[in-house]
């Protein structure tokens, strides 16, 4: 019989891609989803395979949870509540279905001896000013509580802690990685992904917003060397209690990206700065730059990203050129 994983948030941007990599390599899938920022139209080509199941329903659920832990061998838990836009505009939300939704999940995991996999995010670094990789050894940098910015990373941070402590506590097979701005096919610029909103507003030939003077920098992974560093770690031992950076080291100027992609889709429209708090309103701040140091997971699992960033937006702007339009969005 073919092993069973769980994938929460299995209908997401990141979620369907993992759904895709462990059906190719044999596995029964689980997806746990309430399609809030998901869709379904991520996973509608998986939908007919009788190795496949989505269960649409909430991981802050516990008895749904419960019920789809204990039939599965292993878990990855992606699901939580993402995007800039989305965590302003709905803090309660973010801070209940990251935490607690969490805590539902490592909680069964314990309990039925589950390994898990917890997603966090590169935002728990916060604020870094230096131009260098981040290690998870890095201290975190985050601005006051009453920046809404930092919420998101303080929940992803208690989702860490969550993780640690049980595995500390209570020998829970537990591993963290840190993911630093994942895009692909399937995003969605609905809540504030920057690449996935450029592609769009350059096909449409209508202006490029770069919030603040577009000088801070990102590093972007390809989806699919994503979701190749979660199933190596899921399958790897000896790392059980360890956090690791999962992205890419090529690191753009945000002003430099939205040139890059006009050039790449053939657009005239223009690029406009626009202030954050014209975006979010008050009480969003940006950091200045973001780029993993890979030599941990490197050495742990021999991975390394193999898409460049030209390759993902040749990907992304593929996928937005034959993409049905639809309303819904999916998490990155």
């Amino acid at each position: 019989m073919a092993r069973r994983a769980l994938v929460t948030g299995g209908a997401g941007f990141i979620g369907s891609h993992l759904s895709d990599l462990l059906l190719a390599n044999g596995w029964e899938v689980f997806a746990l989803d309430d399609v809030s920022t998901g869709s379904l139209e991520n996973v509608a080509h998986l939908r007919r395979r009788p190795d496949y199941h989505l269960v649409v329903d909430s991981v802050l659920s516990p008895s749904v949870v419960s019920e789809v832990v204990h039939k599965c061998d292993v878990v990855y838990h992606l699901a939580a509540a993402v995007g800039v836009r989305l965590i302003v505009e709905q803090p309660v939300h973010t801070m209940v279905t990251n935490v607690q939704g969490t805590e539902t999940v490592l909680g069964y995991c314990s309990k039925f001896g589950k390994r898990v996999l917890v997603a966090s995010s590169s935002e728990v670094y916060g604020d870094h000013r230096e131009e260098r990789p981040l290690a998870e050894n890095d201290r975190r940098v985050y601005g006051p509580t009453t920046e809404k910015r930092w919420l998101y990373a303080d929940s992803k941070a208690m989702d860490e802690h969550l993780a640690l402590s049980y595995h500390l506590e209570r020998g829970l097979d537990a591993v963290v990685v840190r993911l630093f701005n994942t895009v692909g096919p399937r995003q969605s610029g609905r809540y504030g992904m920057v690449i996935p909103r450029f592609v769009d507003k350059a096909l449409a030939g209508e202006p490029l917003e770069v919030h603040g003077d577009g000088t801070q920098t990102r590093s972007f992974c390809h989806v699919s060397d994503t979701v190749s560093a979660l199933a190596g770690l899921m399958d790897a031992t000896g790392i059980s209690g360890e956090i690791f950076n999962v992205g890419s080291s090529e690191r753009i100027r945000i002003i430099d990206l939205a040139a890059r992609i006009r050039e790449m889709t053939r657009s005239d429209s223009e690029v406009v700065f626009v202030p954050y708090d014209q975006v979010y309103g008050q009480g969003i701040e940006d950091t200045l730059h973001r780029e993993p140091a890979l030599g941990k997971i490197r050495e742990a699992i021999g991975w390394a990203p193999e898409r460049d960033l030209n390759q993902i937006l040749r990907d992304v702007v593929e996928h937005a050129r034959t993409a049905p339009i639809s309303g819904a969005a999916e998490p990155a």
